[in-house]
């Protein structure tokens, strides 16, 4: 299993009874606590195995479905996306091309 894979499968585990999860009957747990749960958990599983790049990955991890989110949010719009985000509206495309989130050849 790769670090990559230990992350997703955290994240695909934490979403039941969390906020992306509001039918369940369990408390959302904030998003500053599942980062830290996930980790915990990421480097026990790593069993004693060297990481790097770390920081990279973890928010490549975050950023796309952020991403994501608030474009379906704002129904596409990249002006009121990278408001939203407090994002340059260049920089933001910039990442949604970089995460495949729009055509790379739009304008």
């Amino acid at each position: 299993m790769t670090e990559r894979d230990l992350l997703s499968s955290e994240r695909s585990s934490r979403l039941s009874g969390t906020l992306a999860d509001p039918s369940a009957s369990a408390q959302p747990q904030p998003l500053r606590e599942a980062v830290e749960t996930a980790m915990r958990r990421y480097f026990e599983h790593l069993d004693g195995s060297q990481t790097s790049d770390l920081y990279a990955m973890v928010m490549a991890e975050v950023e796309a479905p952020l991403l994501a989110c608030v474009m379906e949010h704002t129904d596409g719009n990249q002006t009121r996306a990278a408001d939203v985000l407090g994002l340059n509206r260049g920089t933001l495309r910039k990442k949604l091309k970089l995460y495949g989130l729009i055509d790379s050849d739009a304008p």
